[in-house]
């Protein structure tokens, strides 16, 4: 079983709505996904509920109990553990590094979104974790300078940074508050595509081939 936890020091940063994506993309995909909710604020645990019984599984647990959870979730099958964490820098966000084989990690392309982002990347560079950075939220517009603005200032925290970026589209606001992706919104839109291409890139990142499911 996979790891990947997304993490980020600044609140707003897209975290929740990156993971519901993510590991819903994992469940179409073929993985047996397991949504980890380590927020207080418990969006996950909300969408789930509008959502129903669709996958992916989806639990709020407490920082103390990941490494039992992770172990249960090992015995029963589960490919790929999703792990969404609160935006602060605390001994829950050193616990979930540790447990993570990939840390995801968020930033809108602006200023204070990336003076917060040196935070994560330490941590992870410090526990000797990879980290990727994922410009989130970025102008619709494509070659942006922003974004590549964004790309050079992230590289300079030692961080690689994912060639997915996701835009600031309606489709990954409207459908959460149905329980829904943004592929099931909008199917072959935009934001589905992107996300896709996300789902790509960090699965590559495990070694898992994402076409036929098999560890590569």
């Amino acid at each position: 079983m996979h790891v990947m936890a997304i993490m980020s020091q600044k609140g707003g940063a897209g975290k929740s709505t990156l993971a519901v994506h993510l590991a819903t993309e994992a469940t179409t995909r073929g993985l047996k996904t397991l949504l980890l909710d380590l927020d207080p604020q418990g969006n996950l645990t909300s969408w789930a509920q509008r959502r129903g019984d669709a996958a992916p599984d989806v639990e709020a647990i407490h920082a103390s109990n990941l490494g039992k959870t992770l172990k249960e979730a090992r015995a029963e099958g589960y490919d790929l553990a999703l792990i969404d964490t609160a935006p602060n820098a605390d001994r829950t966000t050193m616990l979930v590094a540790q447990a993570a084989d990939l840390v995801v990690s968020p930033c809108q392309p602006a200023q204070f979104d990336l003076d917060a982002l040196n935070a994560t990347v330490d941590l992870c560079l410090g526990l000797k974790r990879p980290v990727v950075v994922v410009i989130n939220a970025a102008p619709p517009r494509e070659n942006s300078s922003v974004v590549a603005d964004a790309v050079a200032v992230v590289r300079e925290t030692g961080a690689d940074v994912s060639s997915a970026v996701i835009a600031y589209r309606v489709a990954l606001r409207h459908c959460l508050a149905e329980g829904k992706t943004a592929a099931e919104y909008e199917p072959g839109g935009k934001a589905a595509q992107e996300i896709s291409r996300l789902y790509d890139d960090m699965l590559a990142r495990l070694h898992v081939d994402t076409s036929t499911k098999g560890v590569m």
